[in-house]
């Protein structure tokens, strides 16, 4: 099985997303929205596939309990089998997956107490 396929997403936090965001598009040319930005390319098979970049507000309590200012967001193409393997080599997984209509979500913390978002993506869902 697969465990890790892709980068998901950049998750950091900053003193005004807002403004970040402006600066990335002005600058760099982001094509940004209320999210940040998502970043759309091709795996080797050819499907279609993303990775979202996104500003959090400094107080945000999404990265909790990471005390850290930056969250990882990994693709994965089956989120319950790897939360499952991943228990059993003594993970620690948070919380119960959580589902949205573009895909699943779990976390695990890492051995250096950074929190991991895990997603099993529908990337069609954004088409």
């Amino acid at each position: 099985m697969k465990r890790v396929t892709g980068i998901g997403g950049l998750f950091f936090k900053t003193t005004d997303p807002k403004e970040t965001k402006e600066w990335y598009k002005k600058h760099l040319g982001f094509n940004t929205d209320d999210w940040g930005c998502t970043f759309w390319w091709k795996d080797e098979n050819g499907k279609k596939c993303s990775t979202q970049w996104s500003p959090f507000s400094n107080d945000t309590e999404y990265y909790e309990p990471s005390k850290k200012d930056f969250m990882f967001n990994y693709r994965v193409e089956n989120l319950v089998e790897l939360l499952k393997l991943l228990k059993q080599e003594g993970v620690e997984v948070i919380g119960e997956i959580q589902e949205f209509e573009y895909g699943k979500f779990g976390y695990i913390m890492d051995n250096d107490s950074n929190k991991i978002e895990l997603w099993e993506p529908i990337d069609a869902a954004f088409e």
